[in-house]
């Protein structure tokens, strides 16, 4: 009607607010903090891997229980997430960003004064769960304060930040290891938490709050108890026996957690994954190439140290290991801000495709390497899959955020970091499952694990094959 102000949705208004608050030369300002606090609460999530079989000797327990150190934190860091993406929804992203930066640091310190296995593990687990809140968050900032069209740059940072620093946290951390021990790493990132809490909570603008929130708290529950479960009998298969009761039964609740699950999910008012999503060609691939990519990404992390270090590979110092794998981050610094501006070139479909391509590449190389591999071949190897996943991430996940409603951008934010996070986990587990037989003379095992990578890695690959690229 004539005389009438057409009214932008909602969604788009609360963009339009932050960014009037944040200004918009000073939004890559407030870029830069929120990526720092998930830096801060996130390159510590890996780092035991390197110096595992000490800790374990340390603290009494085999290295098979300590790896829960590992997998604990990782597997909250994707299943929590959701949940906190709701709570920023709620009661505004700054509480709950600054929120998990001050427990992670409560955490942090609990971690480095951890007196046995179960409590090391309990305090890794619940700091990497506070941490956890800084991730939706941080996706939240990002897709409020740019466009649709100019998010594949700030996100390529933010898929940097969450599959670099746990590798950053090792090539960093592991000479600190060697020289003054484990515990150190901790008493370290506490007060960094702190710091990263005072200036959020100083810089960061709040976030417009959003009526009718609600919790899917029996969604998370079986999400969680599924997932630990299909963990736990994958990672202890070999030692309690595949066939044995044990085994059989973590097998059995995983199965029927997951069927919960669903059958939650079909009927929550707000559910935790909103399933009629995988239906949506640009919601289920990228999702699912994410997941498998992640699996040979994060697999491949795991096994690179035992096959570069001691006892069980070729027998490099801790400090030479982290050299090499520095590669990896720095190939993907390089890689994902030129990628993302390729990416608008040729769109998401491609960089999907290469991206998975360059992780199946990377994994065909660590498949040859033995005791006489070059220091210059281990780095190609390594870098491959940073430059893989550098070109894949950024536009995957940009890709999914435009296909979604802007209302549900937290909720998609969420489920992409989920995915994520399981296959990450998944393909810790499965690959150290493979390679665990594997020794100083005896580099088979290693061989077949990184070939299950590749195949997996394949798949993504297929997957992202089937997107839908953002018409320009």
């Amino acid at each position: 009607m004539t005389g009438e102000v057409e009214v932008a949705p909602w969604p788009i208004l609360l963009r339009r607010r932050l960014a009037q608050k944040v200004g918009i030369p000073h939004r890559w300002a407030v870029l830069w903090v929120v990526l720092g606090g998930l830096f801060t609460t996130g390159f510590t999530i890996t780092l035991l891997v390197v110096s595992l079989e000490g800790i374990a000797e340390e603290l009494g327990t085999s290295t098979r229980v300590l790896t829960w150190a590992i997998t604990g934190p990782m597997l909250a860091f994707g299943v929590v997430g959701p949940a906190f993406g709701k709570s920023g929804d709620l009661w505004g992203h700054k509480r709950i960003f600054v929120g998990g930066l001050f427990f992670a640091a409560v955490f942090a310190l609990a971690s480095a004064l951890a007196w046995n296995a179960p409590s090391l593990i309990l305090f890794r687990t619940l700091s990497a769960t506070a941490g956890s809140a800084c991730g939706p968050s941080a996706m939240a900032y990002i897709n409020r304060m740019f466009e649709p069209t100019e998010r594949v740059k700030p996100l390529s940072y933010w898929s940097f930040v969450t599959a670099g620093s746990p590798v950053i946290g090792v090539v960093v951390g592991a000479p600190l290891v060697d020289t003054i021990g484990w515990r150190a790493i901790f008493f370290i990132q506490a007060p960094l938490c702190l710091v990263g809490f005072v200036v959020a909570l100083w810089l960061l603008p709040q976030t417009e709050r959003m009526d009718g929130v609600k919790f899917d708290v029996m969604g998370s529950a079986t999400l969680g108890v599924g997932a630990a479960s299909l963990l736990a009998a994958i990672s202890q298969g070999r030692s309690w026996g595949w066939t044995s009761a044990l085994t059989l039964g973590f097998l059995t609740v995983s199965v029927l957690a997951t069927v919960a699950f669903v059958y939650v999910e079909q009927r929550a008012e707000a559910p935790l994954v909103v399933l009629q999503w995988f239906r949506t060609r640009n919601v289920a691939f990228p999702v699912s190439s994410q997941l498998l990519t992640n699996f040979a990404y994060m697999g491949g992390f795991f096994l690179i140290p035992q096959v570069l270090g001691k006892p069980r590979g070729i027998g490099l110092s801790t400090a030479t290991v982290g050299q090499l794998v520095i590669a990896r981050p720095l190939a993907f610094s390089i890689i994902a801000p030129l990628a993302a501006v390729v990416t608008l070139r040729v769109g998401e479909r491609v960089a999907g495709v290469v991206g998975a391509l360059g992780l199946v590449v990377s994994m065909g190389m660590w498949a040859t390497v033995g005791l006489d591999s070059s220091f210059p071949f281990i780095i190609a190897a390594t870098a491959m899959s940073g430059i893989g996943l550098g070109i894949a991430s950024p536009a995957l996940t940009s890709l999914m955020a435009n296909a979604v409603d802007e209302a549900d951008l937290g909720v998609a934010g969420a489920l992409q970091q989920l995915m994520s996070q399981l296959g990450a986990v998944l393909g810790a587990a499965v690959l150290a499952t493979v390679s665990v037989t594997a020794d100083h003379d005896h580099f088979g095992p290693f061989h077949a694990a990184f070939l299950v990578g590749a195949v997996v890695a394949a798949l993504g690959a297929v997957a992202a094959a089937f997107v839908r690229s953002t018409p320009r």
